[in-house]
């Protein structure tokens, strides 16, 4: 976005702090501007508990396609139907002709938070982790053939509880409903997680692999620190997303572990058939990752006593009985046995 553009979207935001949206909800704080909407934390007037709102730009707003999209996101994902899909609690227009969309209100971080403050790159466990909740979310989405399009980590938030949601269902592609929402040779989505299928253009061919080739991006980002594709413009990533190969990402970092390392480069294949067919199967994966990177802890058990014979397990050296009562008899020879404290 144009710095100007931005900060004319974050003033006029503000002007917004303390008006009533249709005659309901209030805009109490600003939390955040975007390149579509600004988003507030608010109340509603018989109701003081706070939720999200975000307000469509105003130069936006008369922009039908861009409105649809902008409500359809409540609606596609209140369809996934899984609490790590944001659900929507209210859309609409007020008499002043904003676009507006109710969400409930979130408490954590985004992952792209969370990336920049570890600077710039994340354990091979907690991409692990993350990535197994987004695919838990996934997985519910697909089987409502729900494409999210648009995975990044901007689009991933972490809860203060440990949760992992998904946001930003507003260029997701509903199949089978005999909607054209994306024309074939329009390129939607965010170029440095975009898989070859969807950087041409060819929407028919995008499906739930799509998605986990996002993931996978992703993962190689928070690992390495760096994109599967690295070019000086959006157009030249796109370029490089439609024609090349990832790299295996072991060539980019050598230390990864060669289980995490199976993983992302299967999802990263060209080829969708080539990849994990389900996010289940890559779920799986993960799962078998992270058992070989962080193994289950097992403790040793005390040693036995043998009741019968007073036999103590091998595993105990002992003193054999006559020996120490001869050194509790003999001075001569230290006891070290714990003293009493005066």
């Amino acid at each position: 976005m144009d710095p100007a553009g931005e900060d004319e979207d974050v003033k006029a935001a503000e002007k917004r702090i303390g008006q009533t949206l249709a005659g309901k909800w209030r805009l109490d704080k600003l939390i955040g501007v975007g390149g579509m909407a600004a988003v507030f934390e608010a109340t509603h007037k018989n109701n003081l508990k706070s939720v999200a709102v975000k307000v469509l730009h105003a130069e936006l707003q008369r922009n039908e396609a861009v409105r649809t999209r902008f409500l359809r996101e409540g609606y596609v994902a209140n369809k996934v139907g899984h609490p790590g899909a944001v659900s929507a609690i209210d859309d609409g227009v007020d008499d002043s002709g904003a676009v507006y969309l109710v969400m409930e209100l979130l408490s954590g971080k985004s992952l792209a938070q969370r990336t920049d403050s570890q600077g710039g790159r994340l354990e091979q466990k907690e991409v692990l982790v993350v990535a197994e909740g987004i695919l838990d979310v996934l997985a519910a989405a697909h089987a409502q053939n729900v494409v999210h399009r648009d995975l990044k980590p901007d689009n991933v938030f972490l809860t203060g509880d440990g949760g992992v949601k998904v946001l930003d269902f507003g260029v997701a592609r509903v199949l089978d409903t005999g909607e054209a929402k994306t024309r074939t040779g329009i390129v939607m989505g965010t170029p440095e997680y975009m898989p070859p299928e969807q950087a041409r253009g060819r929407s028919e061919h995008i499906d739930g692999r799509s998605d986990l080739w996002a993931i996978g991006a992703m993962m190689f980002r928070l690992i390495t620190g760096r994109y599967v594709h690295v070019a000086e413009t959006q157009n030249e990533v796109l370029l490089l997303a439609m024609t090349e190969h990832a790299k295996p990402i072991r060539e980019v970092k050598a230390d990864v572990h060669p289980k995490v390392a199976q993983v992302i480069d299967k999802v990263l294949s060209y080829e969708p058939l080539d990849r994990y067919q389900s996010a289940e199967a890559m779920r799986k994966a993960i799962k078998e990752a992270l058992a070989a990177i962080d193994p289950p802890r097992t403790e040793r058990p005390p040693p036995s006593v043998k009741e019968d014979d007073g036999d103590v397990d091998d595993a105990a050296p002992t003193i054999p009985v006559s020996d120490f009562a001869k050194a509790k008899s003999n001075p001569s020879i230290p006891d070290d046995s714990p003293k009493p404290s005066l």
